[in-house]
């Protein structure tokens, strides 16, 4: 018998070194910081539990994680259901196709702050396309001034960038698809319907399971396009927790207060997406 050789995990070293300098070791460091009350690199005093303790009773974290909630579910539920069909849209063959992918990866292609900066063009009342045609339609609309506005304009900016995501991946899906599913579709006079709800979907389920996750874990992180649009305002109708923290962590320069804030903020985004995955794979389980 071949003795088993373990010299190749020696090949997989680098990568555990380089995790370990990237993640676990800053990890650790804000642990650390997470249970010290830190007043300067020299002083600082151990306070235990007494940062999560407040962070959990802070009024600011209740609003920001019922605003981010409702926000990525709105994401969620428009920007799935519409990268299906814009997948399903698009051509299976000939020069559409190249034209198509390209015209879908454009959005991606743009940084996260030039996002902002190009929806904070378009958005004026005065100047910009999309606040021109709705003050034309008789609405009083102004990002600037009315929360509900600003809102909004952050969700559609969330969707023109990131739909392609989840539209590409759908389409990729589709393409996996073998033509025998199709042919025995049209041997049985299957109606668009029904091959969407027994041959597409369910060929769909993992990418779907994919795009989710992806969509998910970003809008709830997300923190640079609506602070170069509205700055979290007005008011507060566009701070997220991720803005939240960053006004605790570099505005009041509170380090412990706000190392705990991120755990907790990383617990929250671990816990949802497990449920997202246990939810989406159960049928398979049962199956």
């Amino acid at each position: 018998m071949k003795p088993y050789n373990n010299k190749a995990w020696w090949l997989v070293l680098p990568v555990f070194v380089l995790v370990a300098f990237s993640a676990i070791i800053p990890m650790m460091t804000v642990v650390n910081y997470s249970v010290q009350d830190i007043f300067d690199p020299s002083t600082r005093y151990f306070v235990g539990t007494e940062w999560y303790r407040e962070i959990l009773a802070d009024p600011r974290l209740h609003d920001s994680l019922l605003r981010q909630f409702i926000y990525s579910f709105c994401v969620l539920a428009i920007e799935v259901p519409l990268g299906i069909v814009v997948a399903l849209s698009m051509p299976r063959r000939g020069l559409g196709v190249p034209f198509s992918l390209i015209l879908l990866s454009l959005p991606l292609l743009v940084p996260w702050n030039v996002v902002g900066t190009i929806w904070q063009i378009i958005g004026r009342e005065d100047i910009g396309l999309y606040g021109w045609i709705l003050n034309s339609l008789g609405l009083d609309y102004n990002y600037a001034s009315n929360p509900r506005d600003a809102w909004i304009t952050v969700l559609v900016m969330d969707v023109w960038h990131w739909t392609s995501l989840v539209a590409l991946l759908c389409y990729s899906g589709l393409r996996s698809i073998p033509d025998v599913y199709y042919q025995a579709a049209r041997i049985d006079r299957a109606s668009h319907w029904a091959v969407f709800r027994f041959i597409q979907l369910p060929k769909l389920k993992n990418v779907l399971l994919i795009a989710v996750m992806l969509r998910f874990m970003d809008s709830f992180m997300i923190y640079t396009e609506p602070f170069v649009l509205t700055g979290g305002g007005p008011g507060t109708a566009t701070t997220f927790l991720s803005q939240t923290l960053t006004q605790m962590a570099l505005g009041q320069f509170d380090l412990g207060r706000a190392a705990a804030f991120s755990l907790i903020y990383f617990l929250i985004i671990l816990l949802v997406t497990w449920v997202f995955y246990t939810a989406m794979t159960h049928n398979d389980n049962k199956e």
